[in-house]
């Protein structure tokens, strides 16, 4: 099994060499390593990427996701087609410069993906931090909120789960910001699906996720609610009374993940459950 995809800029990079190769060898800053994936930043020509490099997730990672029902990541085709998918729906996400995977073995395939850095950008994580300390203007939260609700319904709507779907894998355009605009980007879709329909125990594990990551924030009732109401797109009577039962999941997910966090001191601990939607 053998698959190949160099942009012109790329392929002029790696031009007389196996690329393959040329993306095992690749150094720059590192961002994570784990013992099957590295994901790092490098330059060519004066141009930043950001490259993720699959060595083979192993049998045994395999079974053992198998075993407790989740689905495994066998490499980087996942990204690479979520992203080129996103962007053929309009919905922002990293511009594919390389892919490549080769190798029949699930196990042992070893697999890349190049994409443009995003720059100039913030992490809603980071942004939000110091909410904490000082809460932002209520038009800034709310801009905020309205936008985080359409991006999650554009990025559904084209059939995407992320199945990471956390507030530090949205990333904002500092500059549209900064005169007033709240423009979002989605990052690490490693782990996500297309699906012609998205089956609802995938939505509501992507939007308990969201939920979840931004439980410690300074949000209300009527936080949770408005972004309901963008995030359907219809007013929020008909949305509470058609999908009360959903939310209420949604919630008692978020609650359930943040209550793991909590034991494993991830979490501030500043949430009481009972304030979402």
């Amino acid at each position: 099994m053998s698959a190949l995809y160099l942009r012109d800029d790329m392929a002029r990079a790696w031009r007389g060499q196996d690329p393959f190769a040329a993306a095992a060898a690749l150094e720059g800053e590192v961002f994570r390593a784990v013992a099957d994936r590295r994901t790092l930043r490098f330059a060519v020509a004066g141009r930043r990427y950001f490259a993720k490099i699959h060595e083979g997730a192993g049998w045994r990672e395999i079974v053992k996701n198998l075993v407790t029902l989740r689905l495994p990541v066998l490499g980087a085709r996942n990204e690479f087609a979520a992203c080129r998918h996103l962007a053929a729906h309009g919905v922002a996400a990293p511009t594919v410069a390389a892919f490549g995977e080769r190798g029949w073995n699930p196990a042992r395939r070893f697999s890349f993906v190049i994409c443009d850095a995003l720059e100039d950008r913030v992490s809603l994580e980071d942004l939000t931090a110091a909410w904490l300390e000082a809460p932002p203007p209520p038009v800034a939260k709310r801009r905020l909120i309205d936008a985080v609700a359409r991006f999650a319904r554009a990025m559904h709507g084209a059939g995407v789960v992320h199945r990471d779907f956390y507030v530090c894998h949205l990333l904002l355009d500092r500059a549209a910001w900064a005169d007033g605009e709240a423009r979002l980007a989605v990052i690490d879709l490693h782990r996500a699906q297309i699906r012609r329909r998205i089956p609802q125990r995938w939505l509501r594990r992507d939007l308990a996720a969201l939920l979840f990551s931004v439980l410690d924030l300074p949000l209300t009732r009527r936080d949770w609610l408005r972004f309901l109401r963008v995030y359907r797109d219809a007013p929020l009577r008909d949305v509470l009374a058609a999908e009360t039962p959903l939310w209420g999941a949604v919630r008692r997910r978020a609650e359930a993940l943040y209550a793991k966090g909590r034991r494993k001191g991830l979490v501030q601990g500043r949430y009481r459950p009972g304030v979402g939607p």
